[in-house]
């Protein structure tokens, strides 16, 4: 415990900044978190309207076990904070050929579907899940968890192996050659990348991980969907001591040469302390809320992120025939990418993925009523001003019903009693976030461990960082892993000033 309580201001209340709020307040710290909405969890939202409840962030929990090491490290346990479900089938893929693969832990019924589309395509995933094994546990350990400080924590002797261990200079979706010979089969166990806001075509082999986690640890959905996660961490905080201001924007960071002694409000009162941590989108922080300088201007040149279009949809029918998590996977895989990624736009046949919650918890829509979520990934705002996005929004919605149609849902449409639409405008408006990117700065391999944003400010050194545009990266797991590290980066120039 420290004798002399320091104060913390956090702008933000998302998902890294909470849990480090958490840490710092444990022990002992007098923190303040500052958030522009009017509740906690930034991008991981909740939208509720006529009865039907929609996560506008994740809709599954993966990882458990990095959830489960987080909450321990909060001094609880996740069955104690989540009332958790697993998932099985963890997704139901179609293809366009019609073709339907229901991705399983149950490993007898994936060998019967995988066999379907590849005579010993089952050897092929048991293997491929060997190597997931590998780059999980490695992964977790060796990366994920470690905050590199210093460059020679990284660029260490022990850690040459990992170049062999990990494959990070193994295009992934190359790499399932070894495993797979079916297109349909690549797709099925390399569409994960899209969560760390990359194309399997560029994204190093190291993310089989993903796959791996989903079958070995599984797809779970907590009670009152992933809103729920955002509200037991809100409950902790407040336990340990932490003060939350909603509906209070942040301006700036007050800092002289040398350091942060504060923020200003929107409405112009100053609010000082001994540190400040933001846990807004990184280059808006840099961009918006600090003076000028190159490091902004090298965080706008960076990659980012895909962006996507998301449908909220309350429905005045049930369609039992979906099941809680579809994806549609597009024959031509590789175009969907390159239209995301280098032409910033939306595919001509989209892959994209359908959400119900009301499958997992009936209390997400009225009685004899549904809601539905699709998302549909789509390039991030470009510098240029060009995209219509009103007419993108239109054309993804028209490609929704499109690929419904393929499992004989014609009518939805006709069945809408609202519609609220999130599209790249809308998420850097009500988030903050960079050119309308979801997940944050993009995770390629010059942007991944060492070579991302660090956590604390290279000239104000009592500035700090969280969130998805800092390490470890994106995602509600690890954003409570980075609120995890950054706390104990304070607390460590604390103990030694």
């Amino acid at each position: 415990m420290i004798m002399n309580p320091k104060s913390v201001i956090v702008i933000g209340a998302g998902i890294g900044g909470i849990v480090a709020a958490t840490h710092l307040a444990r022990r002992g710290l007098k923190v303040i978190v500052v958030e522009k909405n009017s509740r906690a969890g930034g991008r991981c939202d909740r939208l509720s309207r006529e009865g039907h409840h929609f996560d506008t962030g994740p809709t599954l929990l993966v990882m458990p076990l990095l959830y489960e090491a987080e909450f321990r490290a909060l001094g609880t346990s996740m069955p104690e904070m989540l009332d958790l479900q697993r998932v099985d089938p963890t997704y139901h893929l179609v293809f366009d050929d019609g073709s339907q693969l229901a991705l399983t832990s149950d490993m007898k019924s994936m060998q019967e579907q995988l066999e379907t589309f590849e005579a010993g395509s089952f050897q092929g995933l048991l293997r491929y899940m060997d190597e997931g094994h590998r780059h999980y546990h490695l992964g977790i350990e060796k990366l994920v968890n470690r905050d590199f400080r210093k460059a020679s924590e990284f660029f260490a002797l022990n850690n040459l192996p990992l170049l062999h261990q990990l494959k990070p200079l193994v295009n992934h979706y190359g790499n399932m050659s070894a495993y797979f010979d079916d297109p349909r089969l690549k797709a099925a166990f390399t569409f994960q990348d899209v969560y760390m806001g990359l194309s399997p075509f560029e994204a190093p082999a190291t993310f089989s991980m993903m796959p791996y986690t989903e079958l070995a640890h599984g797809v779970w959905y907590p009670k009152g969907g992933m809103y729920s996660v955002v509200e037991a961490l809100v409950g902790l905080a407040r336990d340990a001591g932490v003060e939350f201001v909603f509906d209070s924007a942040v301006n700036q960071i007050d800092v002289n040469a040398a350091h942060a002694r504060g923020v200003i409000l929107a409405n112009g009162q100053r609010l000082g302390s001994d540190a400040v941590l933001a846990n807004a989108d990184l280059p808006y922080v840099y961009n918006d809320l600090l003076p000028e300088d190159n490091l902004a201007n090298s965080l706008a040149r960076k990659r980012f992120s895909c962006s996507v279009i998301s449908f909220f949809w309350g429905l005045d029918k049930t369609y039992e025939k979906l099941g809680p998590h579809t994806l549609f996977l597009a024959s031509d895989y590789r175009e969907n990418f390159e239209r995301i990624i280098r032409d910033l736009s939306l595919p001509a046949n989209p892959s994209l993925y359908i959400h119900a919650p009301a499958r997992l918890d009936p209390s997400m829509s009225p009685r004899g009523q549904d809601t539905l979520i699709a998302i549909v990934p789509v390039g991030h705002m470009s510098g240029n001003g060009e995209q219509d996005w009103g007419a993108l929004r239109d054309e993804a919605r028209r490609q929704v019903f499109r690929r419904l149609s393929i499992l004989g849902i014609t009518d939805l449409e006709s069945h809408i009693k609202f519609e609220t639409t999130f599209t790249p405008p809308a998420w850097r408006k009500r988030y903050n976030l960079m050119k309308g990117s979801t997940h944050g700065l993009c995770h390629n391999l010059t942007q991944l461990g060492y070579f991302r944003p660090r956590n604390r400010h290279s000239r104000y050194h009592n500035l700090y960082f969280t969130g998805a545009s800092t390490h470890p990266g994106t995602g509600m797991p690890t954003a409570m892993v980075s609120g995890r590290l950054s706390a104990q980066r304070i607390l460590d120039d604390f103990q030694y000033e």
